[in-house]
């Protein structure tokens, strides 16, 4: 199963207000584990980014002015999410300017994201696992013990990871999914894992704790009261 986790930045809220992708981040997994393969690409929207926007994500125009536009890269990212699952968080936003972009670049022959994928709301998920209870990135990672403690600014690959570890916490998987590695190399398809290091190979190993022989005794009278109440104990191998 290939799954890509993914999320984007943009100049603003609505594509139909002309606004852009200016970052897409996404981090594949292949039957929930990380294969490194991921895709990472700052874009030049061709128009200015609005200020609440910036505010947000902290990219400038100015350090997009000598990236690739959408088009120039449509072609590659279409053949990376061809066939996958994609685990989005508000997956109608990313989705909407996804589809914008490719209309933008082939108009009526454009592909659409639901032709290419499946798309899997992480948000809808969270709110059907914690109805009532705030479910934004930052309040399931607090809920997870998922340490975000480097998000100080949006930023798509930045949230996918993390989105990742989120994704795998709530499906009852693996909890954390970087576990050390060498990093990307910055655009696009990563040349090994992007691992961020969070558990010390060194640590020191558990302590196995284990029963008393009163504890062991005193387990083997409850059971037997058991047996005795209820005709049978399965930990003492059925019933009479």
């Amino acid at each position: 199963m290939r799954q890509i986790v993914l999320d984007t930045e943009t100049t603003g809220l609505e594509p139909r207000e002309g606004h852009r992708i200016i970052e897409i981040g996404c981090v594949e997994l292949v039957d929930r584990r990380p294969t490194g393969r991921n895709f990472h690409e700052y874009l030049n929207p061709e128009r200015q980014i609005d200020a609440e926007a910036e505010a947000v994500h902290g990219i400038s125009n100015a350090f997009l002015a000598d990236k690739p536009r959408f088009a120039e890269r449509a072609e590659r990212l279409v053949e990376y999410l061809r066939g996958a699952e994609l685990i989005i968080h508000n997956a109608a936003f990313d989705v909407g300017f996804l589809d914008h972009e490719f209309g933008l670049w082939r108009g009526a022959e454009a592909p659409r994201i639901a032709d290419l994928c499946t798309v899997t709301d992480s948000l809808l998920m969270a709110r059907k696992l914690h109805p009532g209870q705030r479910n934004g990135l930052d309040a399931l990672c607090k809920r997870y013990a998922i340490d975000n403690s480097h998000r100080t600014l949006h930023g798509a690959l930045l949230d996918a990871e993390i989105l990742a570890d989120v994704y795998l916490a709530m499906t009852g998987g693996q909890v954390s999914l970087y576990l050390g590695g060498e990093g990307m190399n910055g655009s696009g398809v990563g040349e090994g894992p992007v691992h961020r290091g969070r558990l010390d190979p060194e640590r020191p190993r558990l302590r196995v704790v284990r029963a008393t022989q009163t504890e062991l005794e005193a387990h083997r009278v409850r059971l037997d009261a058991i047996w005795k109440a209820s005709g049978g104990c399965v930990w003492l191998g059925g019933t009479d």
